[in-house]
């Protein structure tokens, strides 16, 4: 069988991400470049730093990766990259980037929809792909739940209309002042505290739709730490012990809706496979309890493995390289995009 070898390059937010693929499944290197030491202090992602930064590194990252691959450009047979969605500034860089590489090396360019990444990338894991399944989709910026029936086949079941998982996070650690990625930190300090010290809201957990809202859930927690029409202040009146019982409170009512939601989906498709992706994916309690409820309901859960979760190139490959096979290639003139590369309508026939 011939291989085909793919190089995908990532920078859709504040990551910038090199990768070598082959055929698909084989990663033969994964380099990712943080920014969040220059983010910290901001308490989030500022456009552009972002784009400098990734104007820095990615010429030195794709050298580095097919070094650790062990090829050069002639050995690739294309390119892919992440062409939305993001913020369109970072996105330029690497689109310019591959637009290149793809005309001084002469390979075929495949434009890849960051979201579609990360909902089948847990397949970088799971041979046979587990299709059909229900994808859960949990990040800084977006959380979205998808009938994946195929790599290129997928369909919208439901999405955040207010915050993303991520972006709830983030702010509540910056509530409790806690720093910033709020994801992880939140993670670690609430495994010291008491998931049931506080009864926040669970938005929607028993209704027949498949959105999520989380944006109450944030200002539940802003008025329990300050009082009700509170603003942000300090929490220099909490003890570390009320921190982290706050912290596992918010994280468990977020972590409820995402799998009461996630099961809902898998059961109203009829489908047996779930399989999740994003930076959220990489929470412990989220990864705990959604194999705790698809045993329960009899579902099989496929989870991506914790160095796919966050923003990486090795999942755009391994899309790139499905696109790649079908003949979706781009020429020079690819332009990145904030939004979805392709609309997934809501309310598509289920496959069964």
């Amino acid at each position: 069988m011939k291989t085909c070898t793919i190089l995908g390059l990532e920078t859709s937010c504040d990551e910038t991400a090199a990768a070598v693929v082959v055929n698909g499944r084989d990663v033969r290197s994964n380099l990712v470049s943080s920014q969040v030491k220059l983010h910290a202090k901001y308490g989030g992602v500022v456009p552009e730093i972002a784009a400098r930064a990734h104007i820095e590194q990615v010429a030195p990252l794709v050298e580095a990766a097919l070094a650790e691959a062990g090829i050069g450009y002639r050995d690739l047979d294309a390119l892919a990259v992440t062409a939305g969605p993001g913020l369109v500034s970072s996105l330029l860089i690497g689109v310019t980037a591959a637009r290149t590489l793809a005309l001084t090396c002469d390979l075929p360019l495949v434009p890849v929809d960051h979201i579609e990444a990360h909902a089948t990338s847990a397949a970088l894991a799971h041979d046979p792909p587990p299709w059909p399944a229900v994808a859960l989709v949990v990040s800084g910026g977006h959380t979205s739940l998808y009938l994946v029936r195929d790599y290129c086949d997928i369909a919208l079941l439901g999405q955040t209309v207010d915050d993303a998982a991520g972006e709830a996070f983030d702010k509540v650690a910056a509530i409790l002042e806690l720093g910033y990625p709020g994801g992880p930190v939140i993670d670690r300090v609430a495994r010291e505290g008491n998931p049931r010290a506080v009864r926040f809201p669970r938005t929607w957990i028993d209704t027949p739709h498949f959105n999520f809202s989380f944006s109450g859930l944030k200002t539940a927690v802003l008025y329990h730490v300050y009082g009700a029409g509170q603003k942000y202040g300090s929490v220099a009146h909490l003890t570390p012990r009320q921190v982290a019982d706050v912290a596992a409170s918010f994280q468990a009512a977020l972590v409820e809706t995402l799998v009461a939601k996630t099961v809902a989906a898998a059961r109203h498709a009829g489908l047996t496979n779930v399989v999740v992706g994003g930076g959220v994916a990489a929470n412990s309690a989220l990864r705990s309890d959604l194999q705790s409820a698809c045993d329960a309901a009899g579902l099989r859960l496929h989870l991506t493995p914790l160095e796919y979760c966050t923003d990486n190139a090795a999942m755009i490959a391994a899309v790139g390289y499905q696109r790649f096979l079908r003949g979706e290639t781009a020429d020079l003139r690819l332009e990145p995009h904030a939004g979805l590369l392709r609309p997934r309508r809501k309310g598509d026939k289920v496959a069964k």
